[in-house]
């Protein structure tokens, strides 16, 4: 479920608190085409930039968390084809452990280098700072709701398939929120998970949009595909 925290982030501890510091400038149009991988510390992460990309002015970014035990190569296929079709690039960082900070004991390590990637990204390719987008499935999808509601001043929208909470630090802007989940999801019940976080933070507020479907823990193709066009379309729901 969500969680409010009566904090604010601060200059001194912005990783502890879920802040991101990296912005997208507005950048003129570069020729590039990328897709490979990129070995930093103890991490390996995943960078996606389709050809479709090539000739955008301004690109939509997607930064997309894996689950528990997760890799960013199993998760990127169900995002790729939309990002080839719709023309965004995609960030699929891979955790320091097993699972993000956040449920490991707390924002901290997972944040520091998500920002700093985040800013070589914003250095390098022409990012649309109005579309860029955190999303994630199973403890992924917490994280990323717990990230963009920190960071609602950069994400434009958190997506979350199959969350299990969201974890508010202090919350920054008012980013969209997509989420999704099975109503027969055995690993994490919709109605401890889901629903109630979806509640909340519509009555926060938020402009939530939220699915419901007749499955287990997954992420049906159907649903990724209409959160995806809702955030590179800007929000407008598909």
């Amino acid at each position: 479920m969500a969680s409010d925290v009566p904090s604010s982030p601060t200059d001194d501890e912005p990783a502890s608190l879920g802040r991101l510091t990296a912005r997208a400038p507005d950048v003129e149009a570069r020729d590039y085409s990328r897709s490979d991988w990129i070995e930093t510390g103890d991490w390996e992460t995943e960078f996606y930039a389709p050809t479709s990309c090539r000739d955008a002015a301004a690109v939509p970014l997607l930064v997309l968390f894996h689950g528990a035990g997760g890799l960013p190569q199993r998760t990127l296929p169900m995002i790729a084809p939309l990002a080839d079709e719709l023309g965004f690039l995609v960030f699929a960082p891979k955790s320091l452990g097993m699972t993000w900070d956040i449920i490991e004991g707390g924002f901290g390590p997972d944040v520091k280098f998500i920002d700093e990637s985040l800013k070589l990204i914003f250095a390098e390719h022409p990012v649309d700072p109005a579309r860029v987008g955190v999303s994630g499935f199973s403890d992924g999808a917490s994280y990323a709701l717990s990230i963009g509601l920190s960071n609602g001043d950069l994400f434009s929208d958190a997506i979350a398939f199959s969350p299990g909470f969201s974890m508010n630090l202090g919350a920054v802007g008012r980013p969209r929120i997509f989420i999704s989940h099975g109503e027969r999801d055995r690993v994490l019940p919709i109605d401890m998970c889901a629903r109630p976080t979806a509640r909340q933070l519509a009555g926060a507020g938020y402009d939530v949009l939220y699915k419901e479907f007749p499955g287990g823990h997954t992420a049906p193709p159907e649903l990724v595909e209409i959160a995806v066009r809702r955030f590179v379309s800007g929000g407008a729901d598909a």
